[in-house]
């Protein structure tokens, strides 16, 4: 389990001196330029929509506002890809500092959850009509998204609002041996370390760990195959967790992604797990793991569990591997559990310092980065070590846990950072692991478990 630059987001960069004093206050603007709204997904009480502005200009643009106003009784949530601000029922998103040049011909896209059945209207582009109206589609010029957009609303996994995960250990070490069935109350997600790899590049295979077996004084797969439902009877979810820090599972191409899902769904027949996890520490390949993992959602059906856990270094900007991963399955990913620990200092989403890991400055300011830059607050959690021996570094009493929870979720118990807003619909929080846990008195679920569902 495990960890670092990112640049953060920047101002809408302002016009040249050129145009005049009278323009300079206002971003870049090409003629040409258009935003057209599409609903992406429409379930009665709420929507998903998608703007895309599209350049047709023959200059660059440089730097985008869409505003627009939305009927009383309709809000806009969760968003993506952009900045928001509001007045009323006035809405202005701003380009993020990835996103805000276009050039000629290209486009770019941002997206948001709505509140309601009300549609925009009035929509705006640098202060100019959209002018490519409220098409059902997107426009002929926009080329193929990447990733299919999504045609439900975030799934429904049987989760509680506010999730505690913990790591149980397929493996014999100086942390206590647990059957699964042991597993502490307080845990709502339990993921199973580890899947391995195969010769087959991208395959993964399972089983008890002969070393554990022993130590339990026998534990077969059929006992531990047992204790998951036993585990799913008292309302929990099981994961299969791939990687780890030692994990090679590699993920490279269609082939190794199809042999990635086909033996994924396996483990889930034969053990019944609710989802996968994916905690590759030695490189990933984002889009064919996308692949692997919307071809396993379409066997394994809406209620798959996706979960992430990536280390610190790998969710610092949006560019790199994991976070791309992540913003580019959204509508299907359930949570990343960033782990904020065995990192070092590492720059926050104000770029203003390198913030020491084992702080509440640290936990949150790393946490607002996904929070800003993308990720619904619902599929964010905040990952820690549970006490000594479960980490190089960035171990944290379970208070200060309970602390970064509050801070970016009601504003308060912050540290000197404070987030740019709140993120009351936060998923949680991981521990690298069960067993540690249990090993220094079970202080982490104790104490985070309870505080989690005090939360807004």
């Amino acid at each position: 389990m495990r960890r670092a630059r990112y640049l953060v987001l920047s101002l809408v960069t302002a016009l040249v001196a050129a145009l005049g004093a009278a323009w300079v206050t206002l971003p870049a603007y090409a003629a040409g330029a258009t935003a057209s709204f599409v609903k992406t997904a429409d379930w009665g009480t709420g929507w998903e929509g998608k703007y895309t502005i599209t350049n047709g200009g023959g200059t660059p643009v440089t730097g985008w506002t869409v505003s627009f106003e939305l009927p009383p009784g309709t809000t806009v949530g969760s968003y993506w890809d952009a900045l928001l601000t509001t007045s009323g029922q006035r809405y202005t998103f701003t380009n993020r500092s990835w996103n805000g040049s276009i050039a000629p011909g290209a486009s770019v896209s941002f997206g948001f959850l709505g509140n309601g059945s009300g549609s925009p209207a009035n929509c705006q582009l640098n202060g100019a009509p959209c002018g490519g109206g409220t098409p059902t589609t997107p426009p002929t010029t926009t080329p193929p998204p990447t990733t299919p957009p999504p045609t439900t609303p975030p799934p429904t996994t049987g989760l509680p609002a506010h999730v505690l995960t913990g790591y149980w250990h397929n493996f014999d070490n100086p942390a206590v041996e647990l059957r699964l069935r042991d597993v502490p109350a307080e845990y709502d997600l339990v993921a199973v370390a580890f899947a391995e790899a195969t010769a087959t590049p991208g395959a993964v295979t399972f089983a008890v760990d002969p070393g554990l077996s022993a130590a339990l004084g026998g534990y077969t797969d059929a006992d531990f195959t047992a204790d998951v439902r036993t585990l799913q009877s008292r309302g929990k979810k099981v994961i299969i967790s791939v990687g780890g820090e030692t994990g090679r599972v590699s993920v490279n191409d269609a082939a190794s992604a199809v042999a990635f899902s086909d033996s994924v769904y396996a483990l889930i027949q034969r053990y019944g797990f609710d989802g996968v996890d994916i905690d590759l520490e030695n490189g990933l390949n984002p889009t064919y793991m996308a692949q692997a993992l919307r071809a396993l959602r379409a066997k394994a059906g809406a209620g798959l569990i996706i979960a992430m856990a990536p280390q610190t270094i790998d969710m610092q900007s949006p560019a790199g591997s994991y976070f791309k991963l992540a913003l580019d399955i959204r509508d299907i990913l359930t949570v990343v559990n960033t782990q904020y620990y065995n990192s070092g200092a590492m720059l926050g989403c104000d770029h203003n310092a390198a913030y020491p890991q084992g702080t509440v400055n640290f936990i949150v300011a790393l946490a607002c980065i996904q929070l800003e830059a993308g990720l619904r607050p619902d599929q964010v959690g905040l990952g820690l070590p549970a006490g000594p021996g479960a980490a190089g570094g960035g171990i944290v009493a379970p208070s200060v846990v309970n602390a970064a929870l509050d801070c970016l979720t009601r504003g308060t118990n912050c540290g000197s950072f404070r987030p740019p807003r709140t993120y009351p619909g936060l998923r949680g929080a991981m521990t690298w692991s069960i067993n540690w846990d249990v090993t220094n008195g079970n202080g982490f679920a104790r104490t985070v478990a309870p505080h989690l569902d005090t939360l807004p």
